[in-house]
């Protein structure tokens, strides 16, 4: 895993950069802000950018940004993200991730996901404890692929943490960790699997950010394979195909075995790369006190025509 903590004075710069978009752009709205996210970027402390320029570069799997600003007088922790909407729950912070994530990637969204927001927030919702949603806490969330089942899925994938308490981890498990048999790994290469929408893309309307896709698990280079599954969604693309089944059942032991906890503290961002990544979370017993976990969330892609290809228009917002 790849760190950098910054230093008071970087954190300072941070803060005041938040002072003069708040300043220069009024009341916060990702949306309108977002095509001059990369050039207010530029004005991050030089150590930040050079972070991210080689995180990209390198394509590093795990790197988390440590020591960034949060109100001391920040809100309780929200009852779900439409509360969090509601309010404008963490908009400073919502500013800080969203300028350390235009140095990565682009950030878009789904419209079937909080409403089409670009930035989520990740805190247990009453009545959510058991699902498959950012909303959840007493049931883990499973190891992932985000929006595994769309070729428009992200790049990276950025938790900004606010508060944690009882450290509770966010789980990851590197694909170059995994050491599968070429037997194993020659059946996850081929395109013999379905790849389902996962319940937060599940609403009133049905799927509706694209069909469902067939696909291999593993792609890209030999040398270091691309991982893409959703352990809760992803299945043989024919029901007959035993083979297919076993093979999904035996990754599962391997990636359990290769499984690493991340607990991320309040001014901790971590950036997963989605590609080389899957993730998940354990499950806790919530609150609703206002002290329960809450991050921030943003999906970041690196050419954002993909997702102007797929929404046929400029907007962000994947429908």
């Amino acid at each position: 895993m790849k760190r950098l903590v910054i230093e008071p004075n970087e954190r300072r710069q941070v803060d005041w950069l938040v002072d003069e978009v708040l300043a220069e752009y009024g009341e916060w709205d990702p949306v309108q802000f977002l095509p001059h996210a990369k050039a207010v970027a530029e004005s991050l402390p030089i150590r930040v950018r050079q972070f991210f320029r080689r995180v990209q570069s390198d394509e590093t799997d795990v790197a988390v940004l440590s020591g960034l600003p949060l109100r001391e007088d920040l809100e309780p922790t929200p009852t779900g993200w439409d509360m969090a909407e509601k309010l404008g729950a963490g908009a400073r912070e919502e500013i800080v991730l969203t300028l350390c994530s235009a140095v990565l990637g682009e950030p878009f969204a789904w419209g079937d996901q909080q409403n089409g927001r670009i930035v989520h927030d990740v805190c247990p919702a009453p009545g959510k404890e058991r699902s498959e949603t950012s909303g959840s806490s007493t049931a883990p969330l499973s190891l992932h692929t985000e929006d595994a089942f769309h070729q428009c899925r992200c790049d990276y994938v950025a938790l900004y943490c606010l508060r944690n308490p009882d450290r509770i981890g966010t789980t990851v498990v590197r694909a170059e960790r995994l050491d599968l048999p070429e037997r194993l790994s020659a059946i996850l290469s081929e395109k013999r699997f379905h790849h389902r929408p996962d319940q937060s893309h599940i609403g009133p309307q049905g799927h509706s950010s694209g069909a469902v896709d067939v696909d291999a698990i593993l792609f890209g280079p030999r040398e270091s394979r691309y991982l893409r599954i959703d352990f809760d969604d992803t299945c043989a693309a024919d029901e007959n195909d035993r083979e297919a089944r076993e093979a999904i059942a035996e990754l599962y032991t391997y990636v359990v075995d290769a499984q690493e906890r991340v607990a991320l503290e309040p001014g901790d961002a971590i950036f997963l790369d989605n590609y080389r990544v899957v993730h998940g979370r354990e499950p806790f017993r919530p609150r609703y006190d206002g002290t329960d976990r809450w991050l921030k969330r943003v999906n970041l892609i690196r050419d954002l025509r993909r997702v102007f290809t797929a929404t046929e228009s400029r907007s962000r917002v994947v429908v």
